[in-house]
């Protein structure tokens, strides 16, 4: 019996690996667009061995809508982009190019093949300082380029929608973690920060004094929300992604263990994200299946593959945020 095709854009990534195992697990046979920036072969090296996936090495910016990963195709899944948040401040036009620019070359290829039904992975970043806990129709407020150049892509991608007839829907993540998380040398991801200074019997380097509150959300919670985003009948809506449940940097810091040091607080970043999950609840069936404390544990469990990640200081951290500080220092 011949699989349905998926294509996963930013594949090897860490929400787009565990997307790809979720879609294998579906019966899916997936082409993987990756540039392997931000990604690693590892994340997937199963399914390209047992042929369940292909990979094509492309940079999204340089796709063409007659490219043949998109022959066939039922669902296209975007995910690929530049994630790191703090960078964003110093590169805008490239997260523009990126993030927008390459959304749309996805868009194209997936309208010029007729696929069934396309799933963005937008960010919860778009509502800035938000009231919480937050709707899907809370005011759009981005307060740096990443959160902006998302949600730009996010409104192009229901563009495409309306005007070309092109199924989509959005699926507007939280804060995801788990296994795989990015460990780039760019200053970013928590988890892997945190590991990494663990491993190192180094302090964790707490942002501001630790009561900032995040919606925390397992990856394959977060596979699985888009695999029921795709397979809706409804096209053109917005979906928060969420554990509905936030936690402390605090608690995560107690449950990793070890000594703690404080830096200073960044301008521009919320006391808390929490997503109000009600219509994603409602409309799919969805709801999140991996407590915060088993998450948090089950990585730590394998604490071991973050040796290899950026050793954070302190110090380096300060010089890596010097321009967001310069930049969203006078924000309000």
């Amino acid at each position: 019996m011949t699989r349905p095709i998926a294509v996963v854009t930013g594949g090897a990534g860490f929400i787009g690996s565990h997307l790809t195992d979720a879609l294998v697990s579906r019966g899916f046979s997936v082409r993987i667009i990756d540039n392997l920036v931000g990604g690693h072969l590892d994340n997937v090296r199963q399914h390209l061995d047992d042929r369940t996936a292909s990979l094509f090495e492309i940079d999204i910016r340089d796709l063409e809508s007659t490219h043949e990963a998109f022959r066939d195709v039922t669902f296209v899944f975007h995910l690929a982009g530049i994630g790191d948040i703090v960078p964003s401040v110093e590169r805008p036009s490239e997260y523009m190019d990126v993030n927008v620019q390459g959304t749309v070359r996805v868009l194209e290829a997936a309208r010029a093949n007729r696929v069934q039904k396309l799933v963005y992975a937008a960010s919860s970043s778009c509502y800035g300082l938000a009231e919480t806990p937050t709707t899907e129709e809370h005011r759009i407020d981005p307060r740096y380029p990443y959160a902006l150049s998302k949600y730009l892509g996010e409104q192009a991608a229901l563009h495409w929608s309306r005007v070309y007839r092109l199924p989509v829907n959005s699926v507007r993540i939280f804060n995801a973690y788990g296994p795989r998380v990015r460990t780039t040398g760019a200053y970013g991801a928590v988890f892997g920060v945190f590991f990494r200074q663990k491993l190192a019997s180094q302090p964790l380097t707490v942002v501001g004094d630790g009561t900032q509150r995040r919606d925390f959300v397992y990856v394959t919670d977060v596979a699985e929300a888009f695999c029921r985003a795709a397979e809706s009948p409804d096209s053109g809506r917005v979906w928060n992604c969420g554990a509905d449940d936030p936690r402390s940097v605090n608690e995560l810091v107690r449950i990793i263990g070890g000594e703690v040091v404080y830096i200073p607080k960044r301008p521009g970043e919320p006391d808390c994200t929490w997503a109000d999950t009600t219509r994603i609840r409602e409309d799919l069936q969805w709801k999140p299946l991996i407590d915060f404390h088993e998450g948090v544990n089950r990585m730590l469990a394998e604490i071991d593959r973050w040796a290899d990640a950026p050793l954070w200081t302190s110090e380096s951290i300060a010089e890596a945020t010097e321009k967001w500080f310069t930049t969203l220092g006078g924000d309000s």
